[in-house]
């Protein structure tokens, strides 16, 4: 059996509530004594007048609902520009008006933060030098950015529907999520760091792979790299080199006059002395920069921090270093390449102190982030410039290596830590924090 509309049941329970009166209103006229005439005129009329107020309540009830479903269904069709009229505070159905135009206007100024964000994040991806690949679950493409139609020297219409084995990226949508690999294109080839991840777009789970190239920043970074190095190294080499060619051509000219002087013998013996003094000069440089350059990999173990700590400090015996000791604590890492790193922290500290006749103090505390960090400090002169600290070879102690701190913080980061180094605030000298993971024991 078919079911009634909404309408249709307003009508009825309309004229069934009228139904009685209009009942009543009959059975008296036609009790009373009219005429006939008088009768069927008064009859239509009550009849007339019943049918039309039922029509007139329906048309009441039905319009306004039909005035809110046409808003709703602009409001799917994504038009928020219609509003409905008669929206008030003062009655109900205005109410129900009211909240559906506050719908529609919240819902434009979404569509329109919407298209906003969406337009800004089209003219990124199209600027951007990275080039950038959605793939959904049966590993076809569906999105890419101008970039990556560079890259694959096609464009969009000709690469979008096809496969990650047919462009030639389905080896970098493999399980490692981030890595850097030398591969060529049909656009360029190079070194390139590949990043991938998930996400769903209409309930369909999609890939997204982002291929940055590293060639160029890479190359900058050796070429920097090498200047640094050839900076430093010719530094060296002419502070020996250049007193070994003076004294050698010094040495020359003697051996070259017909009568050399009575003390040409201690002439000799003295520039031979200096250019050895400035040959051994140059091969102590040459074997700390082998040193920094090779340092092994660390060799985790359990290390116990106080009697580390302890141990570090007795080793210094110039002046007495003050321990100030922190909670119970375990490092998994490599002892003596620790223990080395805080023997030069503890050394620093006592090279600065001693210019100033201060002390030394070394402590440890833990970190929330499952950390410790392990502080050196000074009461020396501080730091004048932080900037060349951990430069290899810069020193500004007279007869100083310059590797000292680069190896301390090579250590550090090989062991998943940091090493920085800052003057003291409200108080003279400097402190160093080494930073560390502690052990998952």
């Amino acid at each position: 059996m078919r079911r009634l509309t909404h309408d249709a049941r307003i009508l009825l329970l309309a004229a069934a509530a009228a139904l009685p009166a209009v009942a009543v209103a009959v059975g008296i006229l036609w009790a009373g004594d009219y005429s006939s005439k008088l009768r069927w005129t008064l009859l239509v009329v009550v009849v007339l007048a019943w049918l039309i107020f039922v029509q007139a309540l329906r048309e009441r009830v039905v319009r306004p609902l039909q005035t809110v479903s046409n808003l709703l269904a602009a409001m799917r069709e994504e038009d928020f520009s219609i509003r409905a009229r008669g929206a008030r505070v003062d009655d109900p159905l205005g109410e129900v008006l009211l909240e559906v135009n506050a719908l529609a206007e919240t819902l434009r100024e979404q569509r329109l933060g919407a298209l906003e964000a969406t337009a800004l994040l089209s003219k990124v991806m199209a600027e951007i030098a990275v080039a950038v690949f959605a793939f959904d679950d049966a590993g076809v493409l569906r999105l890419v950015n101008r970039f990556g139609e560079t890259l694959l020297a096609a464009p969009e219409p000709r690469l979008l529907g096809r496969s990650a084995e047919e462009l030639g990226l389905a080896p970098f949508l493999q399980p490692a999520t981030a890595q850097i690999l030398d591969a060529s294109f049909p656009g360029g080839s190079g070194r390139w760091e590949v990043r991938k991840s998930s996400f769903r777009q209409g309930g369909v789970p999609h890939q997204l792979l982002v291929l940055a190239d590293v060639s160029r920043p890479l190359r900058e970074e050796e070429r920097q790299a090498w200047q640094r190095l050839i900076r430093v190294l010719g530094h060296e080499l002419n502070n020996s080199l250049a007193p070994i060619q003076s004294i050698a051509g010094s040495l020359k000219r003697l051996a070259e006059e017909a009568e050399p002087p009575p003390d040409w013998r201690e002439d000799l013996r003295r520039g031979l002395a200096v250019i050895g003094s400035r040959a051994e000069a140059l091969s102590r440089f040459t074997n700390a920069y082998a040193k920094l350059a090779r340092l092994p990999p660390p060799r985790p173990v359990p290390v116990a921090v106080d009697p580390l700590m302890r141990r570090v400090t007795s080793l210094e015996t110039r002046l007495p270093v003050g321990v100030i000791p922190g909670p119970p604590a375990t490092l998994s890492a490599d002892a003596d390449q620790l223990e080395q790193l805080l023997i030069n922290l503890v050394r620093n500290a006592a090279d600065a102190a001693l210019e100033t006749r201060g002390g030394v103090a070394v402590g440890w505390k833990r970190l929330r982030s499952r950390e410790i960090e392990i502080w050196v400090a000074d009461d020396g002169p501080g730091l004048p410039n932080t900037t060349n600290l951990f430069v290899p070879f810069f020193t500004t102690k007279p007869g100083g290596s310059g590797i000292g701190l680069v190896l301390s913080r090579q250590i550090a980061e090989a062991h998943g830590g940091t090493l920085a180094l800052e003057n003291r605030r409200g108080h003279r000298g400097c402190i160093a924090r080494l930073r560390l993971p502690l052990s998952a024991a």
